[in-house]
C-alpha cells in the first residue's frame, strides 16, 4: 500500500557543484614531486594518492601482544628478543628466514651468551609468537625446535634474623636528601609488606587504595601472575605503617587533582566505562611515584604520550634492597623475591599446611609450592650427620691447633 502524497512542497535541492577539468599531466607530475621520496606514491588515473607506510615489525609485535591482552612485561620481553633476532641476522626480515636460522640464533644464545634455560625458553617463546601470531605462519620446523630442559633450583631463603636485618637496613636513605629519606620509608613499608604477605614485587607495587581492607584485615591482590586475584592477610603489626603510607598517598592525590594531572592507569576498558574513576581516590596507587611519567600505551590527540602518575618503579626498590643486603652482611644472592621464598618457608616451619601456603602464594599447582618442602629438608635437626657421632668436641688436637695458629697468606 503506497503512502499518501505529502501536502508540503518538496524542499529545493542545492545546486550541484560545477565539474572541474581533469588535471593536466604537468599538474600530476608536480603533485608527485611534492610528495616526500620516502613515501610510496600510488596513481589511479590522474589522481595522486600517498600510500600509508607499512607498519614496522616491532609495532606489529606490540599490537598483537596488546590484542591478546599480554602484560606490558611480556610485550617488552617479546619486542626485545625479536629486535635481537633481526639484528643477529643482519636486519633480514623474519619472513625470509627459516628453522635453521632460528636454531642458529638460539644456539648463539646458549653457547656464546650462556643464557639460563629460562631465558632460552623466553627467547624461543618470543620467536614462536612472532611467526605464529604476528606473521601468521605455522611451519613444521616450529614443532621440531628443541626446548631447553627445565632444571629445578632451590630458592634462596633467609632466616628470621637475616630478614630482620635486611628490613631494618631498608630504612637507610640512598643519599642525604629529603626525597631519599621519604623513599627509604616507602621502601621499608614495601619490604615488610612483601615478607608479611608473600606478595610478588609487582603485586605489592600495584596495590590501590581500594585493595586495602583494614576491617577485614585483608589485602586484595588484583591480576597477579596469570591474571588471577587472591586475598592475603594484612599483618596487624603493619597496620600503622600502611595507614601512614595511605596518608602520604592522599596528599599526593590531592596535589595531582589540584594540578589536573591525568588519572592513573585503569585495567582494560574501565576508563571508558567509568570516565572519572581514574581520578578517584579509590583507584589511586598505594605507593605512588614521586615524579610523573609518560604512559607508553596511551597517547594524547597531539600524538604525545599521556603524562600521569605511576606507582613506585620496581628498579628503585630492587636497587635499595640490594644495598640493604650488602649493609646487613648477608653473603647470599638475595633479591626482593627472596622475601616471598622466606615467607613460604617460615610458614611451613610454623606448622601451616601446604594447601594454605599454596593459596596465599597464588600457585595454580601444589607442586610449585612443594619446592619449599625441599628447603626444609636441608635444615639441621631432621637428620644428624654421622660426623657428629664420632666425637662431640669437633675437630681438635695439637696438629689442628698448630694449623690454626700458623700465619697464612691467601690470594684469590
Amino acid at each position: 500500500m503506497s503512502s499518501p502524497p505529502s501536502s508540503h512542497p518538496a524542499a529545493p535541492q542545492p545546486p550541484l557543484p560545477p565539474l572541474s577539468a581533469p588535471p593536466s599531466p604537468h599538474q600530476t607530475a608536480a603533485a608527485k614531486a611534492a610528495v616526500p621520496a620516502a613515501l610510496p606514491v600510488v596513481t589511479h588515473g590522474n589522481a595522486v594518492r600517498v600510500a600509508s607506510p607499512a607498519p614496522r615489525l616491532l609495532d606489529l609485535v606490540r599490537h598483537q601482544a596488546r590484542l591478546l591482552h599480554y602484560s606490558i612485561r611480556t610485550e617488552q620481553a617479546y619486542v626485545h628478543w625479536v629486535r635481537h633476532f633481526v639484528q643477529f641476522h643482519r636486519l633480514r626480515h623474519p619472513s625470509e628466514l627459516s628453522g635453521p636460522d632460528v636454531e642458529a640464533f638460539l644456539t648463539w644464545l646458549a653457547a656464546e651468551r650462556q643464557v639460563s634455560p629460562s631465558t632460552h625458553r623466553q627467547a624461543l617463546a618470543a620467536l614462536l609468537f612472532l611467526y605464529q601470531k604476528v606473521l601468521g605462519l605455522d611451519l613444521p620446523w616450529m614443532q621440531a625446535i628443541g626446548r631447553p630442559k627445565t632444571r629445578e633450583r632451590l630458592p634462596v631463603v633467609l632466616s628470621h634474623a637475616e630478614v630482620s636485618r635486611v628490613l631494618g637496613e631498608l630504612s637507610v636513605p640512598l643519599s642525604h636528601t629529603t626525597q631519599a629519606a621519604d623513599a627509604a620509608l616507602v621502601h621499608q613499608v614495601i619490604g615488610h609488606l612483601m615478607y608479611g604477605t608473600g606478595m610478588r614485587l609487582m603485586e605489592a607495587l600495584r596495590l590501590r587504595i581500594k585493595d586495602v581492607e583494614f576491617e577485614r584485615r585483608a589485602l586484595i591482590v588484583r591480576e597477579g601472575k596469570g591474571g588471577k586475584d587472591r586475598v592475603v592477610m594484612l599483618p596487624a603489626s603493619l597496620e600503622g605503617a600502611l595507614r601512614a603510607q595511605m596518608s602520604r598517598a592522599h596528599e599526593r592525590w590531592l596535589d595531582d587533582r589540584t594540578h589536573q594531572v591525568a588519572g592513573v592507569v585503569l585495567p582494560h576498558a574501565l576508563a571508558r566505562k567509568y570516565p572519572r574513576a581514574a581520578e578517584s581516590w579509590a583507584w589511586y596507587w598505594l605507593f605512588p611515584q614521586d615524579s610523573l611519567s609518560r604512559d607508553p600505551r596511551a597517547t594524547e590527540p597531539d600524538g604525545q604520550h599521556t603524562v600521569r602518575r605511576h606507582h613506585v618503579l620496581d628498579v628503585s626498590f630492587q636497587r635499595a634492597f640490594k644495598q640493604a643486603v650488602g649493609r646487613a652482611g648477608i653473603a647470599k644472592p638475595a633479591s626482593p623475591h627472596t622475601l616471598r621464598h622466606s615467607f613460604a618457608t617460615h610458614l611451613l616451619l610454623a606448622g601451616y599446611d601446604i594447601r594454605t601456603v599454596q593459596e596465599l602464594l597464588g600457585h595454580a599447582d601444589v607442586s610449585t609450592t612443594m619446592i619449599y618442602t625441599h628447603v626444609l629438608k636441608l635444615g639441621g635437626g631432621a637428620v644428624q650427620s654421622p660426623l657428629d657421632r664420632l666425637k662431640p668436641g669437633g675437630i681438635d688436637g695439637p696438629d689442628f691447633d698448630a694449623f690454626v695458629r700458623q700465619p697464612r697468606v691467601t690470594s684469590w
